[in-house]
Formats: C-alpha cells, sequence, structure tokens
C-alpha cells in the first residue's frame, strides 16, 4: 500500500514543478494557408520601447508567433525587384509579396497591425486612422458587389531585409488602395516613399460612423485652388488630361526633369499656409516624430515648389488632377472613374520623393 502513496506524492510534486516553470507564448494554431508547425518562442515586452527600437521588437515579435513557412514568406531579400512590388490593384489581379492579412490566426493579425500603427501618424484621419478607414472601404467593396477580390485578408506585410538597429531593410504593407513602404538604416527612417493611398467609395456610412478616408487631401487642395489669384491659377492650370498618377505603381524613379506649373515663391504668407496644410495630409500618414522631420525640410523648400492643376477646381470630377512637385517632395492626386460602383468617381494618390524614394534604392 505504500508504494502506490509514494509514486502518488512523486506525480504531485513533478506536477507542481511544471506549473512553477514559466509559461512561454504559445503561437500554434496554424492557419488554412500554413501547415507547418508554429515557432513557440517567448516574445518581449516592447511597451518601454520608443520610435524605431520599438518598432524592430514588434517586428522579432510578430517572427516569433509565426510558422516556419509563414516566417519565409513574410522575411525576404532587399533588392529592388521586391520593394518595387506594389499596386494599384487588388492582389488577385496583381499579386503581391509577403503574407496575407488572410493566412494569420487572430493574435498574428493583432502583431501585424501593431507594426503598421507604429510606422504610422496619430492625427485623426491621417496615419493609422487612414489605414484603417483604407482597409473598412476594402471590406465594403467585398460585401457590395466585389466579391472576394477585395477585403482586408487581401494586404499582405514583408520584411525587405531583416529589421534590426544596424542594417538596412524596408517594412511594407501592401493592398489594393494602401501601401506604405517605410526604409530604415542604421536604426533611422531613411525613406516614407513611395506612399499610395486611394479609396473607392469615397465615403460610406457604416453604423453611426461616416468615413472619407481621403476628403482631408481633396479639401487641402480645393483650398488651395479657391485661394490662388487669377494670375497665379492660369500659372498653375494646364490644359492638358491627366487620367492617371505619373509615377503611380511601375513607374519608378521618372521624373519630370523639369518641374511645371506655378512656382510658390510668388505666393503669400496665407497662401504657403495652404500648401503646407496639404502636404500635412501626406506626411503626417507617417509616425509623428518622422512626420515632423519631413515636413520641416519640404517646408524649407517651398520657394522652390511648384503647383499643378488640370480639371475642375471642385477636385470631384473625373480626369481632375492636382500635384505638389519640390525638390524633394512629389505628390499626385487623381480623380478617376469608379470600378465597383461605376456611376461614381474614386481618388488615386501617390507621394513620393525626387531624392529619397525608396530609400534612394533605384537597382
Amino acid at each position: 500500500m505504500k508504494k502506490p502513496l509514494i509514486n502518488l506524492v512523486l506525480l504531485f510534486i513533478f506536477i507542481l514543478s511544471c506549473s512553477k516553470s514559466e509559461d512561454p507564448i504559445s503561437t500554434s494554431g496554424s492557419t488554412s494557408n500554413s501547415s507547418s508547425t508554429t515557432t513557440t518562442t517567448q516574445v518581449a515586452d516592447c511597451g518601454g520601447k520608443l520610435g524605431v527600437d520599438k518598432l524592430i521588437c514588434l517586428c522579432d515579435n510578430f517572427k516569433a508567433r509565426l510558422s516556419s513557412s509563414q516566417l519565409a514568406s513574410l522575411q525576404m531579400a532587399y533588392t529592388f525587384s521586391n520593394i518595387k512590388t506594389w499596386s494599384n490593384l487588388p492582389a488577385s489581379m496583381s499579386p503581391r509579396i509577403g503574407i496575407p492579412f488572410s493566412a494569420l490566426n487572430a493574435s498574428q493579425l493583432a502583431a501585424a497591425k501593431e507594426i503598421v500603427q507604429q510606422m504610422s501618424g496619430t492625427v485623426i484621419n491621417e496615419g493609422y486612422s487612414e489605414v484603417q478607414q483604407l482597409w473598412l472601404a476594402d471590406d465594403y467593396l467585398s460585401a457590395n458587389g466585389g466579391g472576394s477580390a477585395y477585403g482586408v485578408g487581401n494586404y499582405y506585410l514583408a520584411f525587405f531585409g531583416t529589421p534590426d538597429s544596424k542594417g538596412q531593410f524596408e517594412i511594407m504593407m501592401t493592398g489594393h488602395h494602401k501601401t506604405v513602404a517605410n526604409t530604415y538604416k542604421d536604426g533611422v527612417l531613411i525613406a516614407a516613399t513611395p506612399h499610395f493611398a486611394a479609396t473607392e467609395p469615397l465615403s460610406w456610412i457604416s453604423g453611426a460612423n461616416t468615413y472619407g478616408p481621403l476628403n482631408q487631401e481633396q479639401a487641402a487642395f480645393v483650398d488651395i485652388l479657391s485661394n490662388l489669384t487669377s494670375d497665379q491659377f492660369t500659372q498653375a492650370h494646364v490644359s492638358t488630361t491627366y487620367s492617371d498618377l505619373l509615377l503611380g505603381p511601375n513607374n519608378n524613379w521618372q521624373f519630370p526633369s523639369t518641374s511645371s506649373g506655378l512656382k510658390c515663391n510668388s505666393l503669400n504668407a496665407t497662401q504657403k499656409q495652404l500648401v503646407i496644410n496639404a502636404l500635412k495630409t501626406y506626411v503626417n500618414d507617417i509616425d509623428d516624430d518622422n512626420a515632423a522631420k519631413i515636413l520641416s525640410k519640404y517646408v524649407s523648400q517651398i520657394d522652390n515648389t511648384y503647383l499643378l492643376h488640370s480639371g475642375t477646381n471642385a477636385m470631384n470630377t473625373r480626369n481632375d488632377y492636382f500635384r505638389i512637385d519640390g525638390p524633394n517632395v512629389w505628390i499626385e492626386f487623381s480623380v478617376q472613374n469608379g470600378i465597383v460602383f461605376r456611376n461614381n468617381v474614386h481618388f488615386h494618390s501617390v507621394w513620393r520623393d525626387r531624392i529619397d524614394d525608396y530609400g534612394t534604392t533605384k537597382n
């Protein structure tokens, strides 16, 4: 009788000792897109970190939650061929590289979105707020005639190079109507472009909320146009029809050799501030600290920056077009026919940098 009792006591001690050991966060729960065993790794507490240090920590935590096959999809070489793989089309029409949100379980998806949030600004209706609204817009398209080609599950996250405080890497979040492509080197952001945003529908209501992800951009250009003198408007306006962006996806490093339109050195202080307001609707899409630095550079160059416009002043009719073109900054806004809602228009816009696009990588 004593032997079973001794065995029972030993079993109890064994169970107790196991219960006191540190329990690593398990990232098991494979998705339909991954059959490999998920790595079980202790994730770090990133709460006390800031800036790029926090971003790298979040990237490490995300990787720790992935299976080996998922990690192979996410982590790729830093090459121009890879970093230029983005589009204004749904992923089913223009394939992306990286890992799709649809391949992630709930905890993995939350970790991926934390990365995007850390890369993005906090200004209302810009930054991460704009990203979230554009994800919702794609879900809206999916539910209202677009089908499975649309929706947030068709957005991708990719690391080109290894996120680290040493060396160069890019993090890209890309899907139908939003591409965020930030390049970092030795722990510093060196490029926030190309940065693409578009929206269809222009606005919609969901529950008690009304969304219009690019309404601020459109309104900023209308404000500029409405406050030009007739002579200034004549210089800014051209008869050329722009049916699309000049430097959209695949049109990399094709900046015009000379700038056209109205040079901003002829603007008064109030008019220049309206241009700065328009710049903010793009620059504020990235994290607040870096947005302030980039905006300061663009503002310092404002006298050598040009404005070009085609179409109507309301910026809501097909082929309406606006451009801001400076020594560094390049912003385009284009009004195009709707795709899912064909009787309406939708907006396409891109922010690039003549010098720093893709962290200066060209080939």
